[in-house]
């Protein structure tokens, strides 16, 4: 993992990380833990496709590798972009739940700013 904090330009990007791979492994556990908590964000398009149970297991792995990567410091702007299409989707394929899945919006532009951030 790269948590060079020496520099001071690689704090915000470095907060910025940690802060969304929080995001992505708390998601992780707790779909994991309480599955019948996060069924109901699953698009139903998919759930007719593959099982919820197999649905909501293979994205929460997804997520943990997302939030692995976003640890990981290597290639940070692919990672940021990565995360902003998975929040969209989530916020998109969620949009009546609006009420909850709002505060996503700011971790889209969270991810967009590793995206344009300068990362060394």
């Amino acid at each position: 993992m790269s948590f060079k904090v020496a520099d001071k330009n690689n704090i915000a990007p470095l907060l910025l990380r940690i802060g969304l791979a929080t995001v992505f492994l708390y998601a992780c556990i707790s779909s994991l833990k309480n599955p019948q908590d996060w069924v109901g964000y699953l698009p139903q398009f998919a759930k007719d496709i593959v099982s919820a149970d197999i649905l909501l297991k293979v994205f929460s792995v997804y997520e943990l590798l997302l939030a692995l990567w976003l640890l990981s410091g290597k290639y940070i702007k692919y990672a940021g972009a990565l995360s902003a299409l998975t929040l969209t989707g989530i916020v998109v394929s969620n949009f009546s739940l609006f009420a909850i899945t709002f505060r996503d919006i700011a971790l889209i532009f969270a991810s967009l700013a590793l995206v344009f951030a300068k990362n060394k």
